[in-house]
């Protein structure tokens, strides 16, 4: 089957929102020192500040099933890039910091929606034999705002002095805007078309996209939404498994220590002994190398299964903590090497975990509950994110805190195994309509 332009372009443009999303949550590893310092902040309120864009990606993954079903998901998308572009603004001009706060808050409602409706819209639009690489479209594009967060912070911290971290969270205006205006040139999606019953638009979008039978791809969608009604609730016992399958992807995810790295590495690598420039500079290899594997992993996902990946990186993972818990405890040791662990753990998780999470969550829920679902993996992803990026700062400013904290990841690491091996479902190649 060859992509249509109407399809490549629905799934290039979508995954953009995680490009804002890699870069607005990233960014603040730059900027968070700076931060500190302006607004005279404790560890506490240090730790509340850096996570309350996270908290509201909690809320904005709760809530953003309601306008991703009543108005649609490309109306949605819309109303985020909206979000992100008056966020990066309110942050780099405000003086105050409850202003500050809430512009960030903002934004992290934008990242929370944009976790659940732009994979979700990819799914949609996607053919089966293509789902996992075009979904993890996104993934690249939030490894991609990383590195582009990781360098824009080396370079801006280096030129433009003591106001740099208002120039690090500001500069995401341009790419925010970008995507607002992108955004009208995609399709909607053609299973939303079918839900709200306008079956001739949903069969002209399925013919666009370069579905092959369209016609019977039309009536198997129908049919998934006609069964015992068209929305369903998604907390009851049929749904149990992909509830409980979904929860432990989206946990294993956040205590793998991936957010602690992404939004401290500056200060991790400071901590072993590293000089702040050159701390800086490695953090922006941690965006490279988060890009490269995620590349790989997208050549990988749909010939070799998600299961696989994930297992692989498990493996990975666990051995790259390990490593650098030791590394931290003993930083006579090698402290200075700390970078070749964690750039380990950077390639196992984009290989695996990274590229997997959205993919599978945006596949895993039938049509009726697909929103609802991705909703709450989506929320339970930046519920831990947002308690993990609070913590840390507390955590990390005991005597060995930092070391502890890495050994819980690597501990949580081999549950993750356990999880790959035992239970996880292979949903290569199968298509939305069809049960895990």
């Amino acid at each position: 089957m060859q992509l249509k332009k109407k399809l490549l372009v629905g799934a290039i443009v979508s995954s953009l929102g995680g490009l804002l999303f890699g870069f607005d949550t990233a960014v603040i590893s730059g900027a968070e020192q700076g931060l500190k310092e302006f607004y005279e902040l404790d560890n506490f309120a240090h730790g509340f500040t850096n996570s309350i864009a996270l908290m509201g990606t909690i809320i904005g993954a709760l809530f953003a099933f309601s306008p991703a079903e009543h108005l649609g998901r490309k109306k949605s998308l819309l109303i985020i890039g909206l979000f992100f572009g008056l966020s990066a603004i309110g942050c780099a001009y405000t003086d105050n910091w409850y202003l500050f706060l809430f512009w960030r808050f903002l934004g992290g409602l934008g990242v929370g929606a944009s976790s659940v409706i732009a994979p979700m819209y990819i799914s949609e639009i996607s053919p089966s034999a293509y789902r996992g690489r075009l979904v993890g479209l996104f993934q690249f594009s939030i490894v991609f705002g990383i590195l582009l967060a990781f360098i824009s912070n080396y370079f801006l911290k280096t030129h433009m002095g003591s106001d740099s971290w208002r120039w690090m969270l500001g500069v995401e205006a341009i790419p925010a805007f970008t995507f607002f205006g992108l955004i009208f040139l995609i399709p909607k999606s053609p299973r939303w078309l079918i839900l709200q019953k306008r079956f001739e638009e949903g069969l002209v979008v399925l013919k666009q996209l370069g579905d092959d039978n369209s016609q019977e791809r039309l009536e198997t969608i129908k049919a998934s939404f006609q069964q015992k009604g068209e929305r369903e609730k998604l907390f009851q016992k049929k749904y149990f498994k992909p509830i409980i399958l979904v929860f432990l992807m989206a946990t294993f995810n956040q205590f793998s220590g991936i957010n602690a790295i992404m939004y401290y590495a500056p200060r991790i690598f400071e901590t072993a002994g590293i000089a702040k420039d050159s701390a800086f500079l490695q953090a922006a290899s941690v965006g490279f190398v988060n890009m490269l594997f995620t590349i790989l992993a997208m050549m990988f996902i749909d010939k070799v299964g998600r299961r696989k990946l994930m297992i692989i990186g498990s493996i990975g993972m666990i051995l790259s903590l390990v490593v650098t818990t030791y590394l931290l405890n003993n930083p006579d040791v090698g402290g200075s090497f700390l970078v070749v662990p964690i750039l380990f753990f950077i390639a196992s998780f984009a290989f695996s975990q990274g590229a997997v999470i959205w993919v599978f969550i945006s596949e895993v829920f039938p049509n009726k509950v697909r929103a609802a679902g991705q909703s709450f993996g989506t929320f339970t992803h930046w519920f831990w994110a947002a308690s993990l990026t609070w913590l840390f700062p507390v955590v990390a400013g005991l005597s060995n805190g930092t070391t502890y904290a890495f050994g819980f990841f690597a501990l949580a690491m081999v549950l993750q195994l356990v999880f790959a091996v035992k239970f996880f479902p292979e949903t290569k190649g199968k298509s939305l309509e069809d049960d895990i």
